[in-house]
């Protein structure tokens, strides 16, 4: 799979729930608001954990596809909020 230089890789195939999202979680913690995350992964539970974790985070999940059992997906970086 190739990945667009705009995007940084994190392959957790082989990894099961709730691992996918604990290292992706660690993985956008340092990278810059709006950079892009590829997340390759096998355990099928990472659809509804990633979506949720979206949904919960501000981050926002813009592709996901499977092929041949492998899940990818892409997600962008929130941009960060000001302090109140």
């Amino acid at each position: 799979m190739t990945v667009p230089p705009t995007e940084t890789l994190l392959d957790l195939r082989g990894l099961a729930c709730p691992m996918p999202v604990l290292k992706a979680n660690r993985a956008l913690r340092d990278m810059a608001p709006g950079a892009k995350l590829r997340i390759l992964a096998t355990d099928r539970a990472s659809v509804a954990d990633f979506q949720s974790y979206c949904r919960e985070t501000g981050h926002a999940l813009i592709a996901f596809t499977e092929t041949a059992g492998m899940l990818s997906f892409v997600i962008r970086r929130r941009a960060e909020t000001s302090p109140s």
